[in-house]
Order: C-alpha cells, then structure tokens, then sequence
C-alpha cells in the first residue's frame, strides 16, 4: 500500500476515501492584452476622499453631540486641503463652488516623496 504525506494544517484522509491528483486543461490566454488592459484599467473609477481639516476631542464629548454642535478643526479658512485615493495622499487643492456645489480646484500634485510621511502619520 502507497504512503501518503499529510501536509502542515491538513488531516489524513479518512479510512475508504479516494483521493486523487487533479488534472488541468492546457487553456490558451483570450483576455486582452497590451494596450487593452492598460485602456481596460484606465476606465476604473477610483472614489477621492477631501478633507478639510481634523478635529481630536474626548469620548466623552464625542457622545454629547448633536444637531447643531459646532467642532472646530485644525486649519484655516483659506489653507489648502488635502485629497486621498484609497487613503494614500495625492494633491492639495483648493475649496471652490461651482453651480452651487462644493468642488475643489487642484493646487498641488504630490510626489511619492511627499506621500510617505504623510501615508505614514495616518
């Protein structure tokens, strides 16, 4: 009878079970390549987080708010924000309003050199 060798993590087989070697098909690649992936990617919509400042206040306090609290933050009227992908910063703009709504007018566009400390602190 053949020995069978029970990996890290896994059990024996039980006594009457088959186990077998799984044989793939050889399957030829059909997905784009090239500049169709690149184009493909290029398509992705990626949400951008805007933040205009941070506030640190107690639990406490945190649990005593309600409509119409007031929280102060850290930056002033006129300073910079800061805009994130997937929580990595990438530019500083400006707050603007275009047709009655908030919009953001870039500033700055940051470098990876920038983006460590601050990807760091957060």
């Amino acid at each position: 009878m053949a020995q069978t060798e029970t990996l890290p993590n896994q059990t024996a087989p039980e006594q009457g079970t088959e186990v077998r070697n799984v044989e793939y098909d050889t399957v030829s690649p059909t997905a784009p390549t090239g500049q169709e992936n690149l184009d493909l990617l290029l398509e992705i919509s990626m949400p951008i987080t805007v933040t205009i400042g941070k506030a640190w206040i107690p639990l406490k306090k945190l649990l005593q708010l309600g409509p119409g609290a007031v929280l102060s933050l850290d930056k002033s009227i006129g300073q910079p924000v800061e805009l994130y992908v997937q929580d990595i910063p990438f530019a500083t703009a400006d707050v603007v309003v275009v047709n009655d709504s908030f919009a953001v007018r870039i500033r700055e566009l940051l470098g990876t050199e920038e983006q460590k400390p601050a990807a760091a602190g957060k």
